[in-house]
């Protein structure tokens, strides 16, 4: 087996710190990956808890596998969801189910609590219970505080918390947890993530420009921004582009988007939109426009509406 963290790429800070933790078998009792989404925090957490369960770097297999589908009893993987008629849809799990997902997912306090209650038992097979709280930063208020509490008194049991805005969670939390952190890949790097990942056969033989950019040196940006650009309907963009002084256009443009595009999909459009205009004008006005058409959205304005509103004004 190669050595446990060889295809975390370009994390040679992560590894250096983790390796030695694992090898000393001086593990803190919580851990939290900062960094920005998709550059290898979820892939290191596995590898970390697979050489915790394994008790070194050469890594496990059998275990590897079961880590990465979930199929350990001592392991507990939390991620944000969204309440959906009176119950809690993993986000992961948002779009396949139908839910909107206008407002971005929260980790709750029932969550937090079920983090508890599992890291109050016995292990099931290893030396200690797992825990890994992705997007730590999206916790409700009441949620961070039981996790504080948990943090005071954590057993014998092992926090990590993903993060991408370390800035968001309490300062209390972030004061009990060793952090790790993660770097921005390079270009060279990230092309070499995507060559390891399975072959897809819709991924472009080039990327436009704008999503390389928007990626801002992540991997599993990129696959997000192109998994975007390819739901898009044809045409839509060159329309957002060419958005002139007719209200009649702008209103038909607004229909058409608020028609073809859930609420995820719109708010990445506002992101691709932002990045055009400040490449072709660099004009503060427009982008605080979209800015604002972006709280709207997230607002629970009704968004026809409010695309109406902003394209008007936009183009006059």
């Amino acid at each position: 087996m190669a050595e446990l963290f060889a295809d975390l790429i370009g994390q040679p800070q992560a590894v250096k710190l983790l390796t030695a933790a694992l090898l000393r078998q001086r593990l803190a009792p919580a851990y939290l990956f900062v960094g920005p989404d998709g550059v290898g925090r979820r892939l290191a957490a596995l590898r970390l808890l697979e050489g915790v369960l394994a008790g070194g770097i050469a890594g496990s297999v059998p275990l590897r596998r079961r880590l990465e589908q979930g199929n350990h009893p001592d392991l507990l993987w939390v991620e944000p969801t969204y309440s959906h008629q009176g119950r809690l849809v993993k986000a992961s799990e948002a779009e396949e189910q139908g839910v909107s997902r206008r407002s971005p997912p929260q980790l709750r306090l029932e969550q937090v609590r079920e983090v508890t209650r599992f890291l109050s038992r016995r292990p099931v097979e290893g030396d200690r219970s797992l825990v890994v709280l992705e997007a730590a930063e999206a916790m409700a208020e009441a949620a961070a505080n039981a996790l504080l509490k948990t943090l005071e008194e954590p057993g014998h049991g092992l926090l990590v918390l993903l993060t991408a805005a370390p800035e968001r969670l309490l300062t209390t939390i972030r004061s009990r947890c060793q952090p790790i952190p993660f770097q921005r890949l390079s270009p060279a790097l990230v092309q070499d993530v995507l060559q390891r990942l399975p072959p897809d056969g819709e991924a472009p033989s080039s990327d436009p420009p704008e999503l390389l950019d928007l990626a801002a040196g992540s991997p599993g940006a990129l696959l997000r921004h192109r998994r975007f650009w390819r739901a898009l309907p044809e045409g839509l963009t060159e329309r957002l582009l060419a958005l002139g002084r007719e209200p009649m256009e702008a209103l038909a443009l607004a229909r058409d988007l608020c028609e073809s595009l859930d609420g995820e999909q719109q708010l990445w459009l506002l992101d691709w939109w932002q990045w055009q205009l400040w490449r072709r004008c660099r004009e503060p006005g427009p982008l605080r426009r979209i800015e604002q058409l972006r709280s709207q959205l997230l607002a629970y304005v009704q968004p026809r509406l409010a695309w109406e509103v902003a394209l008007l004004e936009l183009g006059a």
